[in-house]
């Protein structure tokens, strides 16, 4: 395993991050979920490979996934030997404080993932998404309390405009607030919206990218029309704005992905990894395993260098589209 500072912060993290979204109770929703006997063998991977990085949030599984992660770290780690991440935004209950940014949303919440996660602080503490229904100096104002009653030790963002996050820098700065340190966005060989104005910015600023879905939900580690997992055939087919999430215009990139992996030896997953760990501003994928080989592939990547001939291959057929903040 390779291991980096997150953005220009001191916080070291591995090159690859779990994602435990996929830990959690099953529902409908997402029948792909595993539970703790099931997650646990990938928690034990993810150590045994060097993936300290975990990621989650109190929205994934209703606050099932805090519980599971918290307790698999609680048997398999020594709490500081892993840098523990999670989130808050999205609705955990009809209250006034069970969703977005307001300063009673950050505070009851995060004091609910410490509980769930059964630790006193995370390492990383990130909004899930902007609220255009609270003044940023709020949100940041309260982020900043957070860290200083020492429950987070630095804190992130996920998914938005960059003007936006741009703003609320700004803000933490004239406060004299704690600044963001990392942005999880989606990012990967099929959407790319990113590299426009977030990457830019994030270099700028010393902010480093944590992309979420680096394998487009699956896309791009499997042959263009596969639909044999469980999470491709329950996966959403539109983003919230009713614009499909995969466009046909993909399938050149996706058989781009396959002809390279078949040359190289590896999985497609490998090479749509390693595509995305070559960024600069990147530091740390999120990878959301089910399986054994999710994990494998994964690290593999980390040993493959692109040539420039692969490179001009897998990015040549990219169409442009909107951003997806699901």
């Amino acid at each position: 395993m390779e291991y980096t500072k997150l953005g220009s912060s001191g916080l070291k993290v591995s090159r690859i991050a779990l994602g435990c979204m996929s830990f959690a109770t099953p529902s409908e929703r997402s029948p792909w979920t595993l539970g703790d006997e099931d997650a646990e063998p990938l928690f034990r991977q993810a150590l045994d490979a060097g993936i300290t990085f975990w990621d989650t949030a109190n929205v994934y599984g209703r606050g099932s996934s805090e519980e599971i992660t918290g307790r698999a770290l609680k048997k398999l780690a020594r709490r500081d030997d892993v840098v523990l991440a999670t989130k808050v935004f999205s609705p955990m209950h009809e209250g006034p404080g069970g969703s977005g940014l307001s300063r009673k949303a950050i505070m009851e919440q995060i004091d609910a993932s410490l509980k769930r996660l059964g630790t006193d602080y995370v390492d990383l503490y990130q909004i899930h998404r902007f609220d255009p229904e609270t003044p940023v100096e709020e949100t940041m104002e309260a982020l900043h309390d957070v860290v200083k009653a020492g429950k987070a030790r630095y804190i992130g963002a996920s998914s938005m405009w960059a003007w936006r996050f741009a703003s609320m820098q700004h803000a933490a700065e004239l406060g004299g607030w704690t600044r963001f340190i990392s942005m999880q966005d989606q990012y990967s060989l099929i959407q790319r919206e990113e590299e426009r104005e977030m990457f830019g910015l994030l270099a700028d600023q010393g902010v480093g990218s944590i992309p979420w879905s680096p394998l487009g939900g699956g896309v791009l580690a499997r042959p263009w029309g596969d639909r044999s997992t469980v999470r491709s055939k329950n996966g959403p087919a539109v983003d919230r704005q009713g614009r499909p999430v995969v466009q046909n215009s993909d399938k050149a990139t996706v058989d781009s992905v396959a002809r390279i992996a078949a040359e190289r030896g590896v999985a497609m997953a490998t090479i749509a990894m390693a595509w995305v760990l070559r960024n600069p501003v990147v530091d740390a994928p999120i990878v959301g395993a089910t399986k054994p080989h999710h994990l494998t592939d994964a690290v593999a990547a980390l040993d493959v260098e692109l040539t420039d001939e692969e490179v001009t291959s897998l990015e040549q057929s990219y169409t442009p589209r909107e951003p997806t903040f699901f």
